[in-house]
C-alpha cells in the first residue's frame, strides 16, 4: 500500500492536473511530457518517478478532449474521434454538460482499464501476443474502413480523402529499405510527416479560417448550469461504455496501438451498433462522445498489460515507461512479476488514484474552460493560431514542421469550403504506415509467396475471424447489403 503515502499521492494529483493541461494543448503530447520527466525523475526513488508520470499519462490523454470538445481542435491524437462529436455539442451550447459527461465516462473507462490490468494482464498479454503481422494489417484495414463513417454525405470525397491521408503517411524514409518515398528529392521530407502535425494543422488551423466567416456572428452563450452529470444519464450509457471499453482494452494491449485507433474503432463501434442515438453521429450525439471517450482511457490499462508482463510497450508511453525502469534498475518483463510483484502492485494503485483525481480535476474549472467558446472570433481565431504553432514547433523545434501544418491547415480549409471531411485523411495518416509495415512483413514472412498469405487468413482461427469482420465492413461501408438480401430472397 506505499501508492497511499501522502507524498506519493501529492505526486499523483500534481501528475494528473499537470497531464490535464498539457495534454489540452495541441503538439504538447504526453509522451513528450512523459519523456522529459524520466530526465528530472532519474535520481529520484522509482515510485515517487512512476507516481507522477502515471498522473502525467492519465490526465494527459483525458485533456485533449477539452479542446477537441471547445474548439473542434484535438490536444491529442486520442481525442480525434471525440471532436466529431463534441463540437457540435458545444455549438449548441452544451459545452459544459459534454465535458461533464466526458470526464465520468472517461473516469470509467480508465477503471475498467486498470480491472483488466490487475485481473486479467496475463490473458490479455497472451491473447495480444498471437498478433501476427498479417492480423495488424487487417486491424489497420478495418480501421482504415473508417471512412465510411466519417465521410459526410459523401463517400467518394470521405475515399478520396482517406487516400490521401495514406499516401502523407508514407512520406519519408521507407522503413525497411531505407529509401526514400514521395520526398521528390527533398531531404527535409525523409523525415516524414508526423500525424500531429498534420492534426494541428488539418483540424487547428482550417478551424480557425472556417471561423472567419463567422467573425460577426455573436458567440453562442454555453450552459454550464449542470456539470455533473445524472446518474440516469450515466446509466444510460453505461453498456455502451462497458463495450467500448473492452475494445480500448484489447487495443491498448496491441504493440505499437494506442488511444487513438482505440477511439476511432470504439466510435465506429457506437455508430454502427446504437439504433437510436441522442441525435445523428456527427451533429452532437452524446453516443459519439461516450464512446472514444471510455476506450482511450481504457486502453491506458491495456497498454501497461504487455509491458508489464512481456517488456513489450503497448504504445509510445509505455516506451517511454521501459526507458524509465531500466534507469531505475529494473527489467520490465516476465521476471518483473516475479523479482518485484510489489511494483505490478504499485502501479495497479497508481492508476486508480490517477483516474480518482481525474474524475476531481475534471470536474473542475469547466466553467473557465467553457468561456474559451464565448469568446469574440477576433480573439479566438488569433489565439487558435498562435497555439497551432506553439505547439507545432514543440514536437521538434523545426520551423519546417511550422510551414508544414500552415500548409496543411489552408488545404484543409478549402476542403471544408468544399464539403471534404478532414477526419479520413488523419485516419489516413495514422494508419497508413501501420498497414503498409504490416503487409510487408506478413508477406516477407510467407517468403513472399502471396498464395501462403492469403491462406493463412482463412487457416488461422484469429485471423479468420478478423478477414470476416473487414468482409463485413467493406459489405456495410458500400451499401451492398440491399443487394445481397435481394440475391438471398431469390434464392430461397
Amino acid at each position: 500500500m506505499a501508492w497511499l503515502d501522502p507524498s506519493l499521492l501529492l505526486l499523483t494529483a500534481a501528475g494528473t492536473l499537470a497531464g490535464i493541461y498539457v495534454g489540452a494543448i495541441p503538439g504538447l503530447s504526453v509522451t513528450m511530457a512523459v519523456s522529459i520527466l524520466i530526465s528530472f525523475t532519474f535520481s529520484w526513488d522509482v515510485n515517487d518517478a512512476l507516481a507522477l508520470m502515471v498522473g502525467v499519462y492519465c490526465g494527459g490523454v483525458y485533456g485533449g478532449s477539452r479542446t477537441a470538445i471547445l474548439l473542434n481542435i484535438p490536444g491529442a491524437p486520442a481525442a480525434i474521434a471525440t471532436a466529431f462529436d463534441g463540437f457540435p455539442l458545444a455549438q449548441r451550447g452544451e459545452a459544459g454538460r459534454a465535458i461533464g459527461v466526458s470526464t465520468v465516462i472517461s473516469v470509467m473507462g480508465g477503471f475498467i482499464g486498470v480491472a483488466a490490468l490487475a485481473l486479467a494482464a496475463p490473458a490479455v498479454a497472451e491473447f495480444a501476443l498471437k498478433f501476427a503481422p498479417r492480423d495488424y494489417l487487417l486491424l489497420a484495414i478495418m480501421g482504415l474502413l473508417l471512412v465510411g463513417s466519417l465521410s459526410g454525405e459523401s463517400m467518394a470525397k470521405g475515399v478520396f480523402a482517406g487516400a490521401f491521408g495514406v499516401i502523407l503517411g508514407l512520406v519519408g524514409m521507407d522503413p525497411l529499405t531505407a529509401e526514400g518515398r514521395f520526398t521528390f528529392g527533398t531531404v527535409a521530407l525523409l523525415g516524414g510527416v508526423h500525424f500531429v502535425i498534420a492534426m494541428i494543422g488539418f483540424f487547428g488551423v482550417s478551424e480557425a479560417l472556417v471561423q472567419l466567416h463567422q467573425i460577426g456572428v455573436k458567440p453562442i452563450k454555453q450552459d454550464v448550469s449542470r456539470i455533473l452529470p445524472s446518474w440516469s444519464v450515466i446509466a444510460k450509457y453505461i453498456p455502451l461504455s462497458i463495450r467500448t471499453s473492452i475494445i480500448g482494452v484489447f487495443i491498448g494491449a496491441l504493440p505499437g496501438t494506442g488511444g487513438d485507433i482505440a477511439a476511432l474503432l470504439a466510435y465506429d463501434h457506437a455508430k454502427r451498433t446504437v439504433k437510436n442515438p441522442s441525435r445523428p453521429f456527427g451533429t452532437g450525439a452524446y453516443e459519439g462522445l461516450i464512446a472514444p471517450e471510455s476506450a482511450n482511457n481504457a486502453a491506458i490499462g491495456g497498454a501497461y498489460v504487455p509491458m508489464l508482463t512481456l517488456g513489450i510497450p503497448g504504445d509510445a508511453v509505455t516506451a517511454v515507461f521501459i526507458g524509465a525502469l531500466f534507469i531505475h534498475g529494473l527489467k520490465p518483463g516476465p521476471m518483473l512479476m516475479i523479482e518485484t510483484p510489489h511494483l505490478f502492485w504499485f502501479t495497479v494503485g497508481n492508476l486508480v488514484l490517477a483516474n480518482i483525481f481525474l474524475l476531481i480535476f475534471g470536474l473542475t474549472g469547466i466553467r473557465i474552460f467553457a468561456k474559451m467558446v464565448e469568446l469574440p472570433k477576433g480573439i479566438l481565431v488569433p489565439a487558435i493560431i498562435v497555439l497551432s504553432v506553439v505547439g507545432t514547433y514543440a514536437i521538434k523545434n523545426s520551423l519546417m514542421d511550422v510551414y508544414w501544418m500552415l500548409g496543411f491547415g489552408i488545404f484543409g480549409y478549402f476542403l471544408k469550403m468544399y464539403g471534404y471531411q478532414v477526419g479520413p485523411i488523419i485516419l489516413g495518416v495514422i494508419l497508413g504506415p501501420l498497414m503498409d509495415e504490416s503487409y510487408r512483413q506478413a508477406i516477407i514472412s510467407c517468403r513472399n509467396d502471396f498464395g501462403i498469405f492469403m491462406l493463412d487468413l482463412v487457416t488461422n482461427p484469429l485471423s479468420l475471424v478478423l478477414t470476416v469482420a473487414v468482409i463485413f465492413m467493406m459489405i456495410n461501408q458500400t451499401r451492398l447489403w440491399p443487394f445481397f438480401l435481394r440475391i438471398f430472397r431469390r434464392r430461397t
